[in-house]
């Protein structure tokens, strides 16, 4: 019990350390839109900035985990 503890304090703390507007409601709020939006192909323009070029020009495939960093990236930031 007390270890599971540990690994959940532990998630959340690297996670807040990574993404530290992830506890406010409003950038889940921007999460959920670009999500929202991502599904009907319209992307908002903070995403699309937020996003480095390099990445854009030299990535050939992308899979689930990477659209999900550039998205927290864009909220939580």
């Amino acid at each position: 019990m007390r270890s599971l503890i540990f690994l959940f304090s532990g998630i959340f703390a690297g996670l807040y350390l990574s993404w530290p507007g992830i506890v406010i409601s409003k950038n889940w709020k921007c999460f959920n839109d670009i999500i929202a939006k991502s599904k009907e192909d319209k992307i908002s323009l903070k995403a699309v900035l937020e996003v480095s070029p390099s990445y854009l020009i030299k990535s050939k495939d992308k899979n689930m985990p990477s659209k999900i960093r550039m998205i927290a990236d864009a909220c939580f930031r």
